[in-house]
């Protein structure tokens, strides 16, 4: 099958297809069969308890995966972007309805694929499917540590506590003296599910205090192991 340059890029940055070159990828979509779909900024890709239809990848653009309660209350779990995945938590359970409701953040693309083509032997019997398989393994795994510390940051008391283990968090994971954070302050009060005034007036008291320093996204951590006192 014909795939465009941006979408095997896409697959490529994809851990779905860690340590699988170019031309391996290009040959396990005959095998693979995958669906590739374009939506519109705000346009839902999958509702919360529809049925599934297919593990993710970002091609191009982001995606928002949120829950609401039944209050109505929405929180984001995660932003994706370019070469990453949704739907494989869900895609091997018994129950297969999305967890989740699924929205395009930008103009973006998707590619979908079967779970049942994932696991499966192609007739081939090609080496780099038997690393699709244990990639997504590993994928699975690290995802449920993830959503565990998710639950770290929600145990967490106070507004400041979340903020803090989430900013010191991100410093550590990028890097960078100066880091930009994937969420923007509506993103970041529905992750932590508490009203966006609330989180612009609890780091402009942190910023104040000389814990932080931020323009816009871009933060930068001045008193880290105070920071660590209030978690």
């Amino acid at each position: 099958m014909k795939i465009e340059q941006n979408v095997l890029e896409a697959l490529q940055a994809s851990p779905l297809f860690n340590q699988i070159n170019r031309e391996e990828i290009q040959s396990m979509l005959h095998c693979l069969n995958p669906r590739i779909q374009k939506y519109r900024k705000g346009v839902t890709v999958a509702n919360f308890g529809e049925t599934f239809f297919g593990i993710g990848i970002v091609v191009e653009g982001e995606i928002v995966i949120a829950k609401e309660s039944i209050a109505g209350n929405r929180t984001i779990m995660t932003v994706l972007k370019k070469g990453e995945m949704f739907g494989e938590m869900v895609s091997f359970s018994d129950k297969k309805v999305w967890p989740a409701t699924v929205t395009a953040q930008s103009d973006c693309e998707v590619i979908f694929v079967s779970p049942e083509k994932v696991i499966s032997q192609c007739e081939k019997m090609c080496h780099y499917h038997q690393k699709l398989i244990d990639n997504i393994l590993k994928i699975m795994s690290k995802k449920a540590l993830m959503l565990n510390r998710k639950v770290e940051y929600l145990s967490i008391r106070s507004l400041r506590g979340k903020l803090c283990a989430y900013l010191i968090e991100q410093h550590r994971q990028q890097g960078l003296s100066i880091f930009s954070l994937p969420l923007n302050r509506d993103e970041l009060a529905d992750f932590f599910n508490v009203a966006r005034p609330s989180i612009s007036r609890e780091l402009s008291k942190m910023k104040d205090e000389g814990l932080i320093d931020f323009h816009k996204a871009s933060f930068k951590l001045i008193d880290i192991e105070k920071m660590k006192t209030s978690i």
